[in-house]
């Protein structure tokens, strides 16, 4: 589903943001992310989504090369930044709409989608309301509701839960494994580590630009948590 191959970003000359980094994403799996500020994961989120150009390597969706047939690559994918700028001139169903025009996701499949992501994500009585008048958790979920309308088969997600109420951040995990069991992949950066160690099935670490650990949840903790491992894994 997502396949990074020997992945470099760096901003200035012989300075690497990030360095030979190699990571694959398979179908339904729901893969965190982790590292201190400054390690390099939104660089890479955004290499991955097409936003930053990269030095060395690849980074494959679905099979295609992100920097040979970008356009494909992004019919393939829905990603969310930590903080969405989403147009607050707009109504929640316009925003819904013009990004399923976008897409070129039928009036047909559109509306039963939006009405059920809508009330899943108990937002549907405001669709109607002007997007400035929304709260930050209200405009996460309008985020999230609007990447699924053209059934991507890659959810790309930088901190989703930043700024949620507990209820807010309880839907969207069910959205997220609801997503992984219907044969979606899910590949999310977070610094909140017990979510992730509850969440996901696999996980890698990033510090300071280059991966140090990377696999299954249960074959990395062990016997100990994730916050144990992330500590003891940023000390050496």
């Amino acid at each position: 589903m997502l396949k990074i191959v020997n992945y470099s970003k760096s901003y200035n000359k012989n300075v690497y943001a990030v360095k030979n980094l190699n990571l694959e994403i398979e179908e339904g799996d729901l893969f965190a992310f982790i590292g201190h500020n400054g390690a390099g994961k939104s660089t890479t989120i955004k290499s991955i989504v097409g936003i930053l150009p990269f030095d060395e390597g690849e980074i494959y969706i679905d099979g295609i090369s992100i920097k040979e047939n970008p356009v494909e690559c992004k019919k393939r994918i829905a990603y969310i930044p930590d903080n969405p700028d989403l147009y607050e001139t707009l109504t929640g169903i316009q925003y819904l709409n013009f990004i399923a025009d976008v897409f070129k996701v039928s009036t047909e499949e559109r509306k039963p989608l939006i009405e059920k992501y809508a009330k899943e994500f108990e937002i549907y009585n405001d669709l109607n309301n002007l997007i400035s008048s929304y709260s930050h958790g209200m405009k996460q979920k309008l985020a999230i509701i609007s990447a699924f309308i053209h059934k991507p088969k890659l959810l790309i997600l930088d901190e989703p839960f930043v700024g949620l109420d507990p209820k807010a951040t309880f839907l969207v995990k069910q959205a997220m494994i609801k997503f992984c069991e219907e044969k979606g992949a899910i590949f999310f950066s977070t610094h909140i580590l017990e979510v992730a160690e509850k969440l996901c099935n696999k996980i890698a670490i990033i510090k300071n630009g280059k991966l140090i650990i990377s696999g299954k949840m249960e074959e990395i903790t062990k016997d100990a948590s994730l916050e144990e491992v992330f500590m003891e894994q940023l000390n050496e």
